[in-house]
């Protein structure tokens, strides 16, 4: 064992990949390959804002529909696809042998649910709406649990599981940052009706191509395949593993924590900052500032590990937003160094766990339960968004709080404390656990 291995819980409590598999059997990731594999992350992210954001005002304003009732259809739906994610991860591991099928057949959900989404039916508009956001997003579950499996089971070696996980995280919030352009640049020039069909007219290819590249690279990629038929382990017995426990509670603490200003950060921009108008500018920023971290994050887990990377990249979340907590109206320039610290932060969050839970399959061989433990993460990232919203908004609700009307100065302060504090003690807590636990999520194979 060298001094390095020493000084790394990671390395010394987990066997090197050499050692266990012997040198030179995993494939080395080019950025071509990493390309061809991540590709399909623009599309999946694309999708997102367009669905939430832009859908509920298109069949408010062109079809005279209640943005209440929207809402409600919305966070019901919402529920539903969080709830449905273990599911489609369970099925998805029985037919692992027709992983392709599986994919085409999410894809296909996908375009289509995006297709009647923005070209509706005009004699029952809210039913269209609530069957076609359905239809769509039970197709991006079924796609990104399954795109993040195969991520997950490429046979390469632990440092280059970082390398996929954030080149396919770097590619998804390019999407994301294309998503929040197009829709405004089309809507300039066409009307909303006319727009949003040409988006969708757009996507479908734009999907499929993505889709295409996918399986060309399935083709040809080393990925691990479990031996036989798929695991009989109920949930139950999955989740009762100490290791599992430990990882997808800080996994929670952690996206819980993030989600709360998430949710609120509109709000905190127009009515505490006095900023409306740069909120394009500072969402750009922390999405471009996530993206561009990548590459920061994958060297420093080289160098330290993915926990002591994973550790580093929370205390600087927490730091960045005791500052935000500070801020007054007019501060924007401070809140445009907010986003871009928080947006670094981002790049780990996106792409550290999902490497660790790799390394996890394959240091315990669970591949039988990839898609299943993938699913985990997507239902425990969407539930602890919908328990955000569910907090936060009616905290500042009790607190006097009205959206887009003038604040007192302890109203803004209690706005500050929600979307700034509050995230830091949860966040706080998550970076606690990692410390206390670490050796114990270092050792990466489970107890049973």
């Amino acid at each position: 064992m060298t001094s390095e291995q020493v000084n790394r819980p990671e390395a010394a409590l987990a066997l090197d990949d050499s050692q266990r598999t012997g040198s030179g059997v995993h494939e080395k990731p080019g950025i071509r390959s990493l390309a061809a594999y991540g590709l399909m992350a623009f599309p999946l992210a694309f999708v997102g804002l367009p669905i939430y954001l832009h859908a509920p005002d298109f069949y408010a304003v062109n079809f005279g529909q209640s943005l209440t009732t929207l809402g409600a259809v919305l966070l019901a739906l919402r529920l539903f696809d969080a709830v449905q994610d273990p599911i489609i991860g369970s099925l998805s591991d029985r037919f692992h042998t027709r992983r392709k099928v599986v994919l085409a057949l999410g894809a296909l959900l996908l375009g289509a649910g995006f297709w009647m989404l923005f070209n509706p039916h005009m004699q029952s508009p809210l039913t269209w709406f609530a069957v076609s956001v359905l239809i769509c997003t039970t197709g991006f579950s079924v796609v990104s649990i399954n795109f993040q499996t195969l991520g997950g089971l490429w046979d390469t070696d632990r440092q280059d599981r970082t390398r996929v996980t954030a080149s396919r995280e770097a590619i998804g919030l390019v999407g994301l940052l294309v998503a929040s352009i197009v829709p405004t640049v089309l809507v300039a020039y066409l009307s909303p009706l006319a727009a949003f069909r040409w988006l969708t007219i757009a996507y479908i290819p734009l999907l499929a191509l993505c889709f295409w590249i996918l399986i060309r690279w399935l083709k040809t990629a080393r990925v691990r395949e479990p031996h036989g038929v798929a695991s009989n382990r109920g949930w139950r017995d999955l989740l009762k593993d100490r290791w599992r426990v430990l990882f997808f509670s800080l996994v929670f603490l952690n996206t819980f924590a993030s989600a709360i200003p998430a949710v609120l950060v509109l709000f905190f921009i127009r009515d505490r900052l006095g900023a409306e108008s740069y909120t394009g500018l500072f969402l750009l920023i922390y999405f471009l500032a996530g993206a561009a971290s990548m590459a920061l994050w994958t060297r420093l887990a080289k160098s330290f590990g993915k926990f002591r990377t994973w550790q580093f990249s929370m205390a600087t979340a927490i730091l960045t937003f005791c500052w935000a907590a500070l801020l007054q109206q007019g501060d924007i320039v401070a809140y445009a160094f907010v986003c871009l610290l928080s947006g670094l932060a981002l790049g780990a969050e996106l792409a550290l766990p999902p490497a660790v839970l790799a390394d996890h399959i394959d240091a315990d061989h669970r591949e039988q339960d990839a898609s299943r433990l993938f699913s985990l993460m997507a239902f425990l990232s969407k539930s602890g968004l919908a328990i955000a919203t569910g907090l936060a908004l009616p905290l500042l609700g009790w607190f006097g709080y009205q959206p887009g009307q003038p604040i007192t100065p302890d109203l803004g302060f209690a706005l500050s404390l929600t979307y700034a504090v509050l995230p830091c003690m949860f966040k706080l807590l998550a970076l606690g656990g990692l410390l206390v636990f670490e050796k114990d999520l270092a050792r990466l194979k489970s107890s049973v």
